[in-house]
């Protein structure tokens, strides 16, 4: 099997998110796909987080995620940059981590941008 570089991977699904392209997304992540949110809350599995997209896209239909960084070690790249809920939102700043298995994103991870968060994925 041919394998991109796991950045391009981890944009493409970036575009999908920021395109609500639900079979994109879905397309891109791997079977035992998981997301983490913030809070560490846990989401796992490919078809539970197609339906959290759709449940996420019908309440921020203006969502998008901008990256000014990203870089990647071996399967894991590392995204900084922002997100905006709405037209005109102030930007949200976060960073992005995605696990890149086969061409597929494993696990979908945000994080507040601090300075602890920083240092703990080593981003200084």
């Amino acid at each position: 099997m041919n394998t991109r570089d796991p950045k391009l991977t981890a944009l493409l699904f970036n575009e999908h998110i920021n395109n609500q392209d639900i079979a994109g997304l879905s397309g891109l992540m791997s079977d035992d796909h998981t997301f983490i949110d913030r809070e560490g809350a846990v989401y796992p599995g490919k078809e539970t987080m197609t339906r959290g997209w759709i449940e996420f896209f019908q309440s921020f239909p203006d969502y998008r995620n901008t990256f000014n960084w990203v870089e990647s070690r071996d399967d894991l790249v590392i995204l900084i940059g922002y997100a905006t809920w709405s037209q005109g939102s102030r930007p949200d700043h976060a960073i992005w981590t995605a696990i890149v298995r086969e061409n597929r994103v494993a696990e979908w991870r945000i994080y507040e941008d601090t300075d602890e968060n920083r240092v703990k994925l080593g981003i200084v």
